[in-house]
C-alpha cells in the first residue's frame, strides 16, 4: 500500500490497516461538533423543568400548552353528548320522580288524617270494611312511594 507519508499515516492491526489519520480526523470532528450541539441544547433546556410549562410572555394571560387547546375529536364529542343526553334525561326523570313523590306523599297524609279522625268517631273502634280497605290504599300507596324514592338515586 503507497501512501503520501505527509499526509496520511495508517494504523495496523493483526489483520492489516485500521484506519487512516485522515478519516480519524473526520470522525473527530464530527464527533467534537455532535458533543458541542449536545451541550448547547442542553444548557439551553438547564432552565426549564421537566413537566413545567415555559413562562408566560404575558404574565395576565397563562400559558397554554397545545394539549390543552386542541378539539376533541369526532368519537369524543359525541360520546359527551351522549353523556350530556343521558344526564338530562335522568335528571328530568329524577325531578318527575320527586314531583309524584311529593303528590303521593301528600295523599297519604291526606288518607291517613282521614282515617284517625274517622276511627276517632268510632264508639268501640272496631274496623269496619271500609275502614279495612282504607288502610289497606294507605299501605299501597306507602309502599309505592318508598319504592319511588328508591329510585330516585345518583346516576351511574
Amino acid at each position: 500500500m503507497e501512501l503520501n507519508r505527509r499526509t496520511d499515516q495508517v494504523a495496523w492491526g493483526p489483520s492489516g490497516p485500521l484506519f487512516s489519520s485522515r478519516s480519524l480526523s473526520h470522525w473527530t470532528t464530527a464527533f467534537a461538533v455532535l458533543a458541542t450541539a449536545t451541550a448547547l441544547s442542553c444548557g439551553a433546556l438547564a432552565g426549564q423543568v421537566p413537566g413545567q410549562q415555559p413562562p408566560s410572555p404575558n404574565p395576565d394571560r397563562p400559558y397554554l400548552s397545545p394539549e390543552a387547546n386542541r378539539l376533541p375529536n369526532v368519537n369524543d364529542q359525541m360520546r359527551m353528548r351522549e353523556k350530556k343526553l343521558k344526564q338530562q334525561n335522568f335528571e328530568a326523570a329524577n325531578t318527575e320522580r320527586k314531583k309524584q313523590i311529593a303528590g303521593d306523599s301528600e295523599k297519604l297524609i291526606t288518607l291517613a288524617m282521614a282515617l284517625k279522625a274517622e276511627m276517632d268517631n268510632t264508639a268501640n273502634g272496631a274496623l269496619t270494611p271500609d275502614l279495612l280497605h282504607k288502610v289497606e290504599e294507605i299501605e299501597k300507596l306507602a309502599h309505592e312511594v318508598q319504592e319511588k324514592m328508591k329510585l330516585t338515586v345518583g346516576i351511574n
